[in-house]
């Protein structure tokens, strides 16, 4: 009796901790909240006989609303992992927690039909909320960085392509209007950064867009085509020698990265070695000469 009081008052007291944080994470949200008390306060359940659908529907958007301030941080986040549907930032943080509370629930009347002790409790709770809260964050950023690697390394048979554009008398701007809409259909990864890229020279100009650009993909091959073709644009050379020298020049840097990982591979390759083939070898040659000092 006493250790299922004792597993109701931890329950308890865990889930009310949580529900404090969330609590002062939504009122930090300020103007959002007020924002979605208003759409909950103009709900009248006089109006109809679905009054019961519309107070659903004012509570999803209350919800929207707090969470609105993380959608744009969300938004930016999926863009970099290479997820564009808008949707999946809309309800990522709805999802996620709501998933979370339910799956607490789910954890307690486990408890309570298993007769868990309340440590074991408290441990697959902490092991859950890890889960829900940490996990898809971190395959977001492993996602992102993995994109990041993906456009640099194609990096050089874009800059190849832009400076083929340019040498048949087409502009900076035009050569990235076409490529946008023909990599679509085979890179849609290249053809979104290219097409967020023209959007942008539209509106802040080509130096300035070339800039974000870099800020979106932060790696040391498009550094370098952004400061060499914004140089380029500022001194006037001339762009098809410089784009075609810039992407023989990153494949270099990339082949030497490859050699570089090439020849670490036989220092890495010592731990395995020594521990499932030399110490397995040492044992089978030891243990029969052990074996007859032991027992003959």
């Amino acid at each position: 009796m006493f250790v299922e009081l004792f597993s109701d008052v931890t329950f308890v007291i865990l889930l009310a901790a949580f529900h404090v944080l969330l609590v002062l994470t939504l009122l930090s949200k300020g103007k959002q909240k007020s924002q979605g008390l208003r759409w909950l306060m103009q709900y009248d359940q006089s109006t109809s006989s679905k009054a019961w659908w519309r107070g659903f529907l004012l509570i999803a958007r209350w919800l929207r609303a707090t969470f609105s301030s993380t959608e744009a941080e969300m938004q930016k986040k999926c863009l970099e992992a290479g997820i564009y549907n808008k949707q999946v930032a809309l309800y990522y943080m709805p999802i996620k927690y709501c998933t979370l509370f339910a799956g607490g629930g789910v954890i307690y009347w486990l408890s309570q039909e298993q007769n868990w002790k309340p440590l074991n409790l408290m441990v697959v709770a902490a092991i859950w909320v890890v889960i829900v809260l940490i996990f898809p964050d971190a395959y977001i950023s492993s996602r992102a960085k993995s994109l990041r690697v993906k456009i640099s390394n194609k990096l050089p048979y874009m800059i190849d392509l832009l400076a083929v554009c340019v040498q048949t008398g087409m502009t900076i701007e035009a050569s990235m209007a076409y490529l946008s809409k023909e990599m679509m259909s085979f890179d849609k990864d290249l053809g979104h950064m290219l097409n967020k890229t023209n959007d942008r020279i539209q509106i802040i100009g080509i130096e300035q867009a070339l800039v974000e650009l870099h800020t979106r993909v932060p790696t040391n091959e498009m550094r370098s085509f952004v400061m060499t073709l914004n140089q380029s644009l500022q001194y006037g050379t001339s762009i098809y020698s410089v784009l075609t020298t810039l992407s023989s020049e990153i494949r270099e840097v990339q082949m030497l990265g490859l050699e570089e990982k090439i020849g670490q591979l036989s220092a890495k390759m010592s731990i395995p070695l020594i521990l499932f083939i030399m110490f397995p070898i040492v044992i089978l040659i030891t243990a029969p000469g052990i074996m007859r000092m032991m027992y003959g």
